[in-house]
């Protein structure tokens, strides 16, 4: 085969594709799902290749140095997670699965090429590798992989102390090529250029095996490189790597190690290098000796096939070396020392003077001038239909300032930075319409530009949606006790009670033993029955000074209980009354507010709901007045949508409520209020902010040293415990309604 194309692959592979013929068919949208190894006798393997359908069927390929196995599915797309699968056979080194969105591909790394076979079992599909020692084939096959080399590992041939060993290219990583060259000697002296798309390395004093002296295609590998052509020049070896579109490269050695990367560019390294270096044409060289300027202005026209139209001023003769420049930077040298300009129009090249191109600009100027102010006066009607034609006109309006004093503008109203001299503009404001009075092609002008500023402002719907949510809980445990008893004791009587009011009480058990000997006669009602003393209760009156409750020894029970157990013991001389009060109170409470509006790209929407209290207040002359305070939801907003279809809002959020407390006859509200300015995605939801409140109290009152006494302490003491928990979080989320959506 000529030299300049490489056929890769020897034909050393039988490909046995019996078993693959009950492939036929597309199998639509099927997917790689799992891939699984099984070692067999003899060294052999075996890859289960399972799909989510039944798959197409695959192109073989085979390659001999390396050794690899290829299947193409084309179609299919993987879900496995792992691209790369080592193996720990004998004659295999990994396992690799590529997916593009045209084609799935497995690559089987071998150590030696061998015979292999593939099944269907439904949608699994079975790659049989035979082992090392099982028989080589002896057919043909084609490769187009993520890399290939040429390798040559005979000795040197007499003579030849330094040549080069191998030939290798393949695909990094971030897309760029890589060319690596093995050579014999790592001091060999090697020279790299670029000329144009072109990459040369020459590689002096080197000889170049037969085999290796051709040219490689890796157009298939998708870099920057299409073809990589060695070839022997004399006693060197000249390598000319070729690549297409934008892109970098870089040349170094590791040892006996030669390495060429060419990188692609992206865009913003691309933007970089054009902002340091203004000329991206493409490159040509120039050398010449006392050549005449028009003869070189046709050589460049000739280049970029660019008409050419030279001035009869253009003359002289240049002497000039370029090597390797772009044209554009080569024709601005050349012009720059001849003193001469350039105009180009379309595909059409003016060269001429410097001076003589700007006066033919001048007297053109002029003469558009005259002709603006022959040109008849027309008028139109241009219908605005989204803007307001008043705030339109405006925006062109010039007002007194804007063009000085004295100006023919001062009495009037007009667009002059969009009109002539001669024309007007009037707006009419009951049909949105501008009437214009100008030249035609003003009035075009015009035109244009209201079509670019007149269209509909895109609408965004806000929802906001505010979450306060309350837990509390309380607990009371409380006891009241009172006992009153009287008892004579050598003589004398000795009572006990509460307090002293106990024994003013009519049925104090103290006059069961009355001094001076008069027996206790205990009283009787209507019908001369006796009556039973009492214990004083909650809410009666038993004649003293302290009322209610005057008769207990420990009032420690709870306000306003869930639960109440009373005892009460009663004797001769004595009573005993005791009283357990308890109470327990859980509760959950979770407002959602969610108000929503509608407004355009950066006008404010403001949105309000609930009610104005009510209040007297004084005036300054002494009367009173209503006066008004709002308890009320508010979303205010003023949403900006930017080009990349992302959101700025600016936010203020208000939930004000009517509080329980009362000053002055002034109701206080609870505020809940945030204002941001916040940057959002489409239809994602935004956490504004929180507030979280926790509160918790543990009181304890007693009866000092009684109230510490273990166990029996209890009836000294009431406990409380109580808990609140409030926490208010605020969502916004924003949507840019399509303009699709408002047709309907």
């Amino acid at each position: 085969m000529k030299k300049d194309r490489l056929s890769i692959i020897r034909p050393t592979v039988l490909l046995v594709l019996a078993g693959l013929l009950p492939f036929a068919g597309a199998a639509g949208a099927a997917t790689l799902e799992d891939i699984s190894f099984t070692s067999l006798p003899d060294n052999a393997f075996e890859i289960s290749l399972d799909f989510s359908a039944v798959p197409p069927e695959p192109e073989s390929y085979a390659l001999d140095s390396p050794a690899r196995i290829v299947l193409d599915f084309p179609g299919v797309q993987s879900n496995l997670q792992q691209r790369r699968h080592e193996l720990s056979y004998e004659n295999a080194r990994n396992a690799v699965v590529v997916s593009t969105q045209e084609k799935t591909r497995l690559v089987v790394n071998l150590n030696r090429m061998t015979s292999y076979s593939a099944m269907q079992e439904d949608t699994r599909i079975v790659l049989r590798v035979q082992g090392a020692t099982g028989n080589a084939a002896t057919g043909s096959g084609s490769f187009a992989g993520s890399g290939f080399a040429v390798r040559d590992d005979s000795p040197l041939a007499a003579g030849e102390a330094r040549a080069v060993r191998n030939v290798d290219f393949a695909r990094g990583e971030r897309g760029e090529g890589i060319v690596t060259l093995t050579l014999s000697d790592p001091n060999i002296s090697v020279d790299v250029q670029q000329t144009g798309n072109r990459i040369v390395a020459e590689f002096f004093q080197t000889a170049l095996p037969d085999h290796l002296d051709r040219r490689l295609d890796v157009l298939d590998f998708a870099t920057p490189v299409r073809t990589v052509d060695t070839r022997p020049e004399g006693s060197s070896t000249r390598v000319t790597v070729e690549a297409g579109g934008e892109y970098d490269y870089l040349a170094y050695q590791t040892d006996s190690q030669y390495v060429i990367s060419v990188d692609p560019l992206t865009p913003a390294e691309l933007e970089e290098r054009r902002s340091q270096f203004a000329y991206v044409g493409e490159r040509l060289s120039l050398n010449f000796q006392d050549i005449e300027v028009r003869s070189v202005l046709q050589l460049i026209a000739d280049f970029t096939d660019l008409n050419l139209v030279a001035s009869d001023t253009v003359t002289g003769s240049i002497t000039l070396r370029l090597q390797n420049v772009p044209w554009d930077q080569a024709l601005d040298i050349v012009l720059k020392a001849k003193g001469l300009d350039k105009r180009l129009e379309g595909n059409v090249l003016l060269v001429a003077p410097a001076a003589e191109i700007a006066e033919r600009e001048r007297l053109q100027v002029e003469a558009n001038k005259q002709l603006q102010e022959l040109a008849p006066l027309v008028t139109e009607f241009i219908r605005i239909r989204y803007a307001d034609a008043a705030e339109l006109f405006e925006l062109f309006n010039v007002r007194d300032d804007d063009m000085g004093r004295g100006s023919r503008w001062d009495d009037r109203t007009a667009t002059s930075s969009i009109l002539s001299e001669r024309g007007s503009a009037i707006v009419d404001k009951r049909t949105n319409t501008i009437i214009l009075t100008d030249t035609a092609d003003k009035i075009s002008d015009f035109r244009r530009l209201v079509e670019q500023i007149d269209i509909p402002v895109r609408q965004v719907e806000i929802s906001a949606r505010i979450v306060v949510a309350t837990t509390d809980f309380r607990k009371e445990l409380g006891f009241r006790w009172g006992a009153q008893g009287a008892s004579e004791v050598g003589g004398n009587v000795v009572g006990f009670g509460g307090n002293i009011e106990n024994f003013t009480v009519p049925y104090n058990p103290m006059n069961r033993f009355p001094r001076g000997g008069t027996p206790y006669v205990p009283p009787v009602d209507e019908d001369g029955e006796p009556v039973a003393p009492i214990t004083p209760t909650p809410g009666a009156d038993v004649g003293t000074s302290k009322g209610d409750n005057a008769g207990l020894n420990v009032d420690l029970g709870v306000a306003n209980p869930a639960g109440q157990l009373a005892l009460q013991l009663l004797t001769d001389n004595a009573y005993l009354d005791l009283e357990l009060s308890a109470l327990e109170n859980a509760g959950y409470a979770e407002i959602a507010s969610q108000p929503k509006v509608l407004t355009g790209d950066k006008q404010k929407a403001i949105i309000r709901s609930g009610k104005e209290v009510a209040y007297q207040e004084a005036t300054s002359s002494g009367a009173t007045s209503t006066s008004f305070k709002e308890a009320v939801l508010k979303l205010e907003v003023t949403p900006q949508i930017t080009p990349d279809n992302r959101i700025i809002l600016d936010l203020f959020i208000s939930q004000n409520s009517v509080a329980a407390e009362v000053f002055g006859g002034v109701p206080s509200l609870d505020i809940t209020d945030i204002e941001t300015k916040a940057l959002v995605g489409d239809g994602q939801t935004l956490v504004l902010g929180g507030i979280f409140q926790y509160q918790e109290l543990d009181s304890q009152t007693k009866v000092p040293v009684l109230g510490d006494i273990p166990y029996l302490g209890r009836l000294f003491r009431n406990d409380f415990r109580a808990s609140d928990k409030r926490e208010i979080l605020i969502f916004v989320t924003p949507r840019i309604v399509e303009d699709q959506l408002l047709d309907r």
